[in-house]
């Protein structure tokens, strides 16, 4: 019996970005837990004494074996960005860096422990098991990603600025997210032309045939002007039918982890970040905490390594060791920033512009090791200390960069509504910035963090920067 085309339709499951990063982590939790326990299995057997018993897990396994698979999580941090858990190739260079990150620290832990007081072989086995867990486990996610993509068939509705940046961004995706058949609009102009190589099939009368032919399953609004009442109406049956919704705004940020700024009105500041708070007092209290805990800590190693890096600091060109710079903090306060000296005279890094390029002369030889692994920006831990500064945040710049930035960036202010930060959403997301263009796009991954700022946002931000520390990704 053929179903009647007003009767709703069948509501698909489907995972939301979140749950499919939710998902992901406890695929590679139980790919590493699994590990774990044919390396017990395994080590086991070869104790012709104790075996595989209690007394076997309390007097050979020292305790902190028992957290590996916690340690294989934060080595996996940065491939928990869904675009890049997508993409096979992507997948499996961070498997490759968190296995010889792993062997790396491993290595350190064993030269600086005592004598047969590390367990070799159960580590290796742990390693050799959870790559190839971890593995066959991604490639199956990648899989089901690639299958659920095909199967989610989105149109646009709107082809103006909003669904022309929007169809853009789709269309840099890699792999796609979903498959955009096209877009419709009531301008008669438009019919028939094409918005980066998806074609414009009709208006609002033609939505229902359009859904039907094409087997949409989702609709994406994008109309920057007022809505046309047909289209409105047109919509709203669609939607009674059991179609997906969703806003160009919403799409935008779940591809982009960003804020389309170029397409929000002039009001969206008022109501994202003063009308409605972003963070719970909890929240700002565990950051403040997370904080000072994490500073002291890096006071330690900020003791531990100054006096060597200060001597091939002044071995390596004169000059102060510490640079000092005056930046705007939380509502554009100004403070004195600390950082390792890294270009060969003071006046560089007073002069320095924008950013630094890529092999920038100015640099000096050990000044490019200290950015690479962002060593150069372990005496900010005073700064958080003070006060000043957040572990996670936004990046702070000078005065007169935000004198500039505000005239060409549209709502730069509004990133000094939170503490700056070591490390950020930006900084993870976007090496570095060398234009206005660029620095646009950084501000929405700033404005992204400080609408959707988290405790396990900021757990996952300080994971994936340990991971690009592990890297020398810096500059």
């Amino acid at each position: 019996m053929k179903e009647d085309s007003t009767s709703p339709t069948k509501e698909k499951f489907r995972f939301e970005r979140r749950e499919q990063t939710l998902l992901l982590v406890l695929g590679d939790l139980f790919a590493a837990v699994l590990a774990l326990g044919i390396a017990l299995l395994i080590w086991a057997k070869g104790d012709t004494w104790l075996g595989l018993s209690l007394e076997f897990l309390r007097q050979r396994i020292p305790v902190w074996f028992y957290f590996l698979p916690l340690l294989w999580i934060i080595l996996m941090a940065d491939s928990y960005d869904i675009r890049k858990a997508g993409n096979l190739k992507s997948t499996l260079k961070s498997l490759g860096i968190a296995l010889i990150a792993s062997a790396a620290i491993y290595l350190v832990v064993y030269f600086a422990s005592e004598p047969n007081s590390m367990p070799r072989f159960g580590i290796a086995i742990f390693l050799v098991f959870t790559g190839i867990f971890t593995f066959l486990w991604r490639l199956l996610y990648v899989r089901f990603f690639t299958s659920a993509s095909k199967q989610k068939r989105a149109l646009i509705i709107g082809a103006g600025r909003a669904g022309s940046a929007l169809a853009k961004i789709v269309s840099e995706q890699d792999p796609p997210p979903f498959t955009l058949v096209g877009l419709i609009d009531d301008d008669p102009e438009k019919l028939g032309m094409t918005v980066e190589g998806f074609p414009i099939l009709g208006g609002h009368k033609d939505l229902p045939e359009i859904i039907e032919k094409q087997q949409i399953t989702d609709l994406i609004l994008s109309i920057s002007n007022e809505m046309n009442p047909g289209m409105f109406q047109a919509i709203l049956t669609a939607q009674e039918k059991g179609m997906g919704m969703s806003t160009m705004q919403d799409t935008y940020e779940s591809l982009t982890n960003r804020v389309p700024i170029t397409l929000l009105e002039f009001d969206w500041v008022i109501r994202s970040f003063i009308d409605r708070k972003p963070a719970s007092g909890f929240y700002r209290l565990f950051k403040r905490l997370t904080d000072l805990v994490f500073g002291l800590i890096g006071m330690i190693g900020l003791i531990i390594l100054y006096p060597p890096i200060a001597i091939c600091i002044f071995l390596d060109s004169r000059g102060p060791i510490i640079f000092r710079q005056t930046r705007l903090g939380r509502g554009g306060s100004p403070y004195t920033m600390l950082k390792f000296r890294t270009m060969k005279d003071n006046k560089d890094m007073v002069r320095e512009a924008l950013v630094t390029a890529e092999n920038d002369p100015r640099v000096t030889r050990f000044g490019r090791f200290l950015r690479k692994s962002h060593l150069d920006e372990l005496p900010q831990i005073i700064n958080v200390l003070r006060g000043e500064m957040s572990f996670v945040g936004p990046r702070s710049e000078r005065s007169e960069l935000v004198t500039i930035f505000q005239k060409e960036v549209p709502f730069y202010r509004a990133r000094m509504l939170v503490k700056p930060g070591i490390t950020g959403w930006a900084q993870i997301h976007q090496n570095y910035a060398e234009t206005v263009e660029e620095t646009a796009i950084k501000l929405e991954y700033d404005l992204y963090y400080i609408e959707n700022a988290s405790v396990l946002m900021d757990i996952s931000i300080i994971m994936r920067t340990l991971t690009s520390v592990l890297g020398f990704k810096g500059r």
